[in-house]
């Protein structure tokens, strides 16, 4: 396999269609292979998870559920759904007569909700009941990967269904990556990045139609929407605010996240508009972006204490460079100095400052490009800045995944009033 190959299998398997904060939609996933092996809605359910799905689905709405939160609401609605073949669409079928249902089940029926004693960051057990039989299913490591199907307590269905192996990834350089976006062939990347930006897109033109939670978007456009920096922080913050308010428009996630994926591409857009850059000249810098965040978040982990939009940031501001003529070694400064200057901000779940939060990503990823435009770079020594850009990347990955676990703990036990 070749190297562009390497990466066209990671864009395939990244940029996929979800409707709603992924950490929610899979619990409804769980639940619509529950409903589905049981024939109907379950008369018991039981639901370990582990701690980041807790903080990841407290505060975000479930969309086609009229404004539901949490995960009894995420259960229920995939049990009542039943469509499992959609994946992370699971959700985008409910009817009204579904939602009904939904909101009646979740008022009478008793859902069991305990902490997962499995050291996964990611992990879904479900447990559900009907007529005698009993359905489990087991998700871990990322939102669709279902490693276990029990019936009546015999596996049906087996794939790695052990704790995740604590051992370095192989990380991706930041200067390969930045070749592979200008020279790769884009004949099987183009109709992902083309889906990601007609999607990712649709969504933030929705957030600023629309009044959806704290309006961060319209509140950012306020400012002075001619300006390209302005209209690509408040484009992209205007997606998160109706994605985390129940829009049921779908976004193209990268790294198992949809705000990852919108800011990995709607601030680039934005600048390629008002750059007036060609077709190609966007794909590859979506491309670029698209892989760079993948890159950063291989150190992390895809959920942590550690908040995703700020790869995702680092990698529209390596786009945006690209679209710009800055040179290789110019796009991997930006990229070093935008880590240098967001990796402090905090993941406290999903919900709507996320939208802010990503507005302060792509700010500083903006704010590093002037940088590298007057020649300023923070240097080897400067705080956990390394002598290369993949050794600062290595190190962010090392605070993120190690040293944020016992903040992570703690954000919860504050979120959980505890």
């Amino acid at each position: 396999m070749t190297t562009f190959d390497v990466y066209n299998a990671a864009l395939a398997d990244e940029l996929l269609p979800a409707m709603g904060c992924t950490e929610p939609i899979a619990l409804a996933y769980a639940g619509a292979i529950c409903a589905k092996r049981l024939g109907g809605f379950p008369e018991t359910i039981r639901v370990e998870v582990s701690r980041n799905i807790i903080k990841n689905v407290k505060s975000v709405v479930v969309p086609n559920t009229e404004g539901l939160r949490g995960i009894e609401a995420a259960v229920v609605a995939g049990l009542v759904s039943a469509r499992p073949e959609a994946a992370l669409e699971v959700l985008s079928g409910v009817t009204p007569d579904e939602k009904k249902e939904i909101h009646e089940r979740l008022a009478s029926q008793k859902m069991e909700v305990v902490p997962s004693d499995e050291p996964d960051v990611f992990f879904i057990r479900l447990t559900t009941t009907r007529a005698g039989k009993t359905v489990t299913v087991v998700i871990r490591t990322s939102h669709t990967n279902v490693t276990r199907i029990e019936e009546d307590g015999e596996a049906v269905f087996l794939k790695n269904d052990h704790a995740e192996e604590e051992e370095a990834p192989e990380l991706w350089h930041i200067s390969e990556l930045i070749r592979a976006a200008r020279t790769m062939p884009l004949d099987v990347s183009r109709p992902l990045l083309e889906r990601q930006i007609a999607a990712n897109m649709a969504i933030a033109e929705e957030g600023l139609k629309t009044p959806w939670g704290a309006g961060v978007g319209r509140v950012i456009l306020s400012r002075n929407p001619e300006d390209p920096a302005v209209r690509a922080r408040a484009w992209a913050a205007a997606a998160s605010d109706a994605r985390m308010n129940g829009c049921e428009l779908p976004v193209v996630i990268v790294s198992g996240s949809g705000n990852q994926g919108i800011t990995a591409s709607v601030p680039v857009v934005i600048f390629a508009q008002s750059l007036k850059s060609s077709e190609e000249e966007l794909l590859r810098a979506v491309l670029l972006s698209d892989l760079v965040t993948i890159a950063l978040k291989q150190g992390i982990g895809k959920l942590s204490a550690y908040c995703g939009a700020v790869s995702a940031g680092c990698g529209a501001g390596a786009g945006i460079a690209m679209l710009k003529g800055y040179a290789d070694n110019e796009i991997a400064d930006v990229v070093s100095n935008a880590l240098a200057t967001t990796s402090g901000l905090i993941c406290d779940g999903a919900k709507s400052s996320c939208a802010a939060k990503i507005a302060m990503s792509v700010e500083g990823a903006l704010m590093a490009l002037d940088m590298v435009a007057q020649e300023k770079v923070f240097r080897e020594g400067d705080g956990i800045v390394q002598h290369t850009v993949d050794e600062t990347a290595e190190a962010v990955g090392r605070i993120a995944s190690r040293g944020m676990v016992t903040t992570d703990k703690e954000i919860i036990r504050v979120m959980l009033g505890l």
